[in-house]
């Protein structure tokens, strides 16, 4: 995606990145308001391609935001650039359109110095993995206590259809004509790779999923990653077929649940464990042996078993796993720095500003 792209796309949203700005300068707190899914619809215009997944996904999204109970000017919503990128206008809230791939960033900074705030990035495969991918990572691995949802439609969207970091290879596109030559992204095992403590998936049609594993990520302390399947009917239209379309999906989708054991396929026949060489196998349950079957934990402080799950993945969905793959404590980013200011400032006091920039460790540019 072009830099030309990215300006274009700024002074095209111009007006309704300063009317976003004014909107929510003007929110009030009211005391003990007993918010609804209206409240959290702005007044801006909804603006993407009919069928696009991001409608779904955007109204499962403000349907969940009440069950929060976190006042609209506690809650933060911070993008990049992408098709995706524009839901922040559409939620009533504070809110900011950032620059392309830096919105970990910018929520990172916000989180660590407000933790009075809930803070939510949206982002897509192409924001967050390509330009974005230092950003991403870096902030999972801090544990800094935000909520990145990244949509996944394996295209840039946005600049009309060249293929993005998680496209299939072999994809032909605008930019790639004779098929992509790079190996895709798996965005659950980069995560998992970043040592993320809350890593999940789910899918834009799949509402009550979808909402279930929001859920779950607004109350884990520290980053929570969930990576949502999302359709682009005009540029990658059905995408996600074999785990969308009634009669396929149920025979590759494996719905994790903590504590379950993992069932799947025509009338959950399927199970899994792990082979020969620690990668997982899909195997008949009737005929298995009982002890080698999974059961799901997500609490597993090892990531390993959570990565294998996320090597399940192929271009065909044969074995595709949705739901928290992992979900485990750890102190968060914001927490640690908080304690170190804390213990500074006991040991040190509050410190001279001034005296700092007159000290001793200065230097002279000619």
């Amino acid at each position: 995606m072009s830099e030309a792209s990215h300006a274009a796309n700024g002074a095209n949203d111009g007006a309704a990145d300063a009317a976003h700005r004014l909107r929510s300068l003007t929110l009030v707190p009211v005391a003990d308001e007993k918010l609804t899914t209206k409240d959290f619809k702005s007044d801006q215009e909804v603006r993407w391609c009919p069928g696009c997944g991001d409608y779904a996904i955007l109204a499962a999204f403000q349907s969940f935001l009440p069950e929060l109970e976190v006042p609209r000017e506690n809650l933060v919503i911070i993008s990049g650039i992408g098709c995706s990128s524009r839901l922040p206008y559409y939620v009533d809230s504070y809110g900011m359109h950032s620059i392309h791939g830096r919105a970990p960033a910018i929520a990172t900074g916000l989180a660590s110095t407000r933790p009075d705030l809930s803070v939510w990035v949206i982002t897509g495969d192409g924001d967050a993995l390509s330009i974005g991918g230092n950003h991403l990572i870096h902030a999972l691995r801090r544990n800094v206590n935000i909520k990145i949802l990244l949509f996944n439609n394996r295209i840039y969207g946005l600049t009309k259809g060249q293929y993005s970091p998680t496209s299939e290879q072999g994809k032909v596109t605008k930019s790639t004509p004779f098929g992509s030559l790079d190996t895709p992204f798996n965005p659950v095992s980069l995560a998992l790779g970043a040592e993320a403590s809350f890593v999940a998936r789910t899918i834009d049609s799949d509402r009550k999923h979808l909402t279930s594993v929001l859920r779950a990520a607004a109350d884990h302390k520290g980053t929570a990653f969930i990576e949502i399947y999302q359709n682009c009917p005009i540029f990658n239209d059905d995408a996600f077929a074999p785990v969308t379309t009634p009669g396929s999906r149920e025979q590759r989708l494996i719905r994790l649940e903590h504590g379950a054991p993992i069932r799947f396929g025509p009338e959950d026949t399927k199970g899994l464990r792990f082979g020969r060489q620690g990668g997982l196998e899909a195997v008949d349950v009737a005929t298995a042996d009982a002890d080698s079957l999974l059961v799901h934990d997500a609490h597993a402080a090892d990531s390993s078993y959570a990565f294998a799950l996320s090597r399940l993945d192929s271009s065909d969905f044969a074995h595709t796993p949705i739901g928290v793959f992992r979900q485990v404590p750890r102190d968060s980013y914001d927490e640690l720095m908080a304690a170190q200011l804390a213990d500074a400032r006991a040991r040190q006091g509050d410190g001279d500003l001034a005296a700092l920039l007159a000290g001793p460790d200065t230097w002279q540019v000619s």
